[in-house]
């Protein structure tokens, strides 16, 4: 098999002939470009790193470590043009970098030892009314220039035999509404406010909305699957109550699911990206459409992957989940990452449905000799035959 129908047919819940590997295809399966420094000279290699994703530090994967590590995905995100733009643009304050972005949200990013950038103001905090909401800026659409990169990419992966992943613009509907409230105004606002809650929400959405609009007009022929997501969970529960996430939010994942669907020129899989204890909300995420979950954070209250498997394998691919990110690849001995990647595969490979990728992005502490026991661990015991 080839990556392409390696993966539609794990999508399509048939086993293949290998468990597909996700490396920098899905947005939150990539990996730090501090690891991917340490893997390259880990490998001898001396070569400059792009940095992809300006807030989460990603690396650019070189296209032939990508073929080197047998990756069957590539990705498409907007956001790349956005972040070489931010990178630009970034400007210095005392002890940090920081920019402010479309939506005016500022961001920083300690100078020394500095690993991600964090949220460091909001464009609306405190008491706002309506009128401030609906002057809020949003980001420009994709421009055609851009848009005509994407295109040329997507038809050299298709004609390779490559799986086309499409990402959203930036993360969820409610994590845009916590990052231009704050996490403590806005949850305040859905129980207090819920009108002018909404009225952000909204704005969001419809922002989300013209976006695949035109990105599914212009190349949804050429994409496999649509990447977009909320985090809705903690390290052990849900971040807001399940009847809170039913009548707000749920009603804006299903409209954009539905839109997407509607406006696809053929067949596409919808991947829903939630960090956290999300498992009482699963069957909702299947009820609206979700094809696939990603990332599986199994060190999580309840995201026990066997449990999850028995209960949603039938309906759900699990994308992620190959590897703890949080213990395991940081901090294990290469003998309990193989012994964790056994697991895994043997938790969620069975009848497909299994795409194999670390839990979230590979973060800066990985050391580059449990990122190669994780990969050659998934080439020993993810074959099916």
């Amino acid at each position: 098999m080839n990556s392409r129908e390696r993966v539609l047919a794990t999508l399509q819940h048939r086993e293949p002939d290998h468990v597909p590997f996700d490396l920098g295809g899905a947005p939150n399966a990539g990996i730090h470009i501090n690891a991917y420094r340490n893997l390259l000279r880990h490998w001898r290699e001396d070569r400059q790193v792009v940095t992809e994703d300006i807030i989460f530090q990603k690396a650019l994967i070189d296209e032939d470590v990508l073929q080197r590590l047998k990756v069957d995905f590539r990705g498409l995100d907007f956001g790349v043009f956005a972040s070489a733009k931010l990178l630009r643009e970034r400007r210095e304050e005392g002890e940090y970098f920081f920019f402010i972005n479309d939506w005016g949200i500022k961001w920083v990013k300690p100078k020394i030892k500095g690993l991600y950038y964090d949220m460091r103001q909001h464009p609306l905090p405190g008491r706002i009314n309506a009128a401030e909401v609906d002057k809020l800026n949003t980001p420009k659409m994709p421009g055609c220039d851009e848009i005509d990169v994407f295109k040329k990419k997507a038809k050299i992966y298709r004609e390779r035999g490559l799986v086309v992943v499409l990402a959203g613009p930036d993360g969820g509907v409610l994590e845009h509404a916590y990052a231009i409230r704050g996490h403590e105004d806005f949850m305040i606002d859905m129980v207090s406010q819920p009108n002018l809650a909404k009225r952000l929400l909204d704005k969001i959405l419809k922002y989300k909305l013209q976006y695949w609009e035109l990105m599914l007009q212009e190349m949804s022929n050429l994409v496999d699957v649509v990447a977009l997501g909320d985090d809705i969970g903690t390290q052990e529960r849900l971040m807001i109550s399940p009847k809170l996430y039913r009548s707000m939010i749920k009603p804006l994942h299903r409209e954009l699911l539905r839109y997407i669907r509607k406006n696809a020129k053929g067949s596409i899989f919808t991947l829903f990206h939630s960090c956290g204890a999300i498992k009482e909300l699963i069957p909702d995420l299947i009820e609206i459409g979700v094809d696939i979950l990603n990332p599986v954070q199994v060190s999580a209250t309840g995201m026990d992957t066997k449990q999850l498997k028995k209960e949603f394998g039938q309906d759900l691919t699990f994308w992620g989940g190959g590897v703890d990110t949080q213990h395991v690849l940081s901090r294990g001995t290469p003998e309990e990452v193989r012994d964790e990647v056994k697991r895994r595969i043997e938790d969620l490979a069975p009848g497909g449905g299994f795409v194999f990728a670390a839990v979230h992005n590979i973060q800066p502490d990985v050391p580059p000799e449990n990122i190669m026991t994780m990969w050659e661990a998934l080439q020993e015991y993810g074959k099916y035959t």
